[in-house]
């Protein structure tokens, strides 16, 4: 049974003509008797009495005709519903971050902009390391995350969309405060405030200090921005943190280069390789997302 056969059917019932249904649909009245008859075969039922001058519904017509008219229904919203989310009218937005983002990316005036373009679009947000955030990706629990540049899985495609340099902040009365520069061994002596592992510019600056063949003291592990600049402001430990995070803090901190040493820290949007092979991001709703973000070639 198909749809375009009920199509014919209800229009049939309806105009109780052959031939006025068959100009109504804009086709010959022969598609509209073979598509007719084709159904009554399939249903080996009756579906109308034919006289001359017009065409009335049998016992089985009628209810045909009571059951066809919710299959056309759903069908209709079937098509609108996809159309609504081909149009991000509809539709949902996975979407994954790590922590201390607002410096690069003012993540929560974007979703409220895209909220403001497409309030029909069911947004989620999770917050969490690396390493959870690819999981979820690979599994499908995400569309999309944002992630610190690393070594990515092979799976896993990203896009660049901010890169800063790393500079060292400490306290106003910590030794370090006021050079212009500090090198990564003078650095090393004293103690560091850092993320914990898996989490914000960690494995940056441990890979960087592990080339260097530099071991360091992390004394203080934090899950998030403020509660690091926080200690880094009352003097309990030096850290490493991206330029524009340094700026936010204006005169509680100082801030110099690294001397020897260029750490940068690179923000990247990445999906699933799979996402890509089934075009799930080619639907509306994550590619509209993607649209609003910067590009950094």
């Amino acid at each position: 049974m198909e749809l375009r056969q009920l199509q014919y059917f209800v229009a049939a019932a309806k105009a109780e003509h052959f031939t006025v249904a068959a100009r109504q649909l804009n086709i010959v009245q022969s598609a509209l008797s073979s598509a007719i008859k084709g159904l009554e075969e399939e249903l080996q039922a009756k579906l109308f009495i034919r006289t001359t001058r017009q065409v009335r519904l049998t016992a089985a017509g009628r209810v045909l005709l009571e059951k066809a008219a919710i299959v056309l229904d759903a069908a209709r919203e079937a098509r609108d519903s996809v159309a609504a989310v081909q149009g991000a009218e509809r539709g949902k937005l996975a979407i994954g971050t790590v922590q201390g983002l607002p410096a690069f990316l003012d993540l929560p005036a974007l979703l409220a902009r895209y909220h403001k373009r497409h309030p029909m679009i069911e947004v989620r947000l999770c917050q969490a390391g690396s390493a959870h955030l690819i999981d979820k990706l690979r599994n499908g629990l995400l569309d999309i995350a944002f992630l610190p540049m690393g070594d990515m899985p092979s799976d896993i495609m990203t896009r660049m969309i901010a890169c800063e340099a790393l500079v060292v902040v400490t306290g106003l009365e910590h030794p370090l405060a006021g050079r212009k520069s500090v090198s990564m061994r003078d650095l090393a002596v004293h103690a560091f405030v850092d993320f914990e592992y898996d989490r914000g510019t960690r494995s940056l600056i441990d890979n960087a200090f592990d080339a260097g063949r530099i071991e360091r003291r992390t004394a203080f592990e934090v899950s998030d921005l403020d509660s690091l600049m926080e200690l880094v402001a009352h003097g309990l430990g030096v850290a490493l943190v991206p330029e524009t995070v340094a700026a936010a803090f204006g005169g509680r901190i100082s801030v110099s280069e690294l001397a020897d040493a260029e750490i940068c820290w690179e923000l990247v949007v990445a999906c699933s390789q799979r996402a890509m092979e089934q075009e799930r991001l080619t639907d509306a709703a994550p590619q509209r997302f993607l649209d609003m973000l910067p590009v950094i070639e």
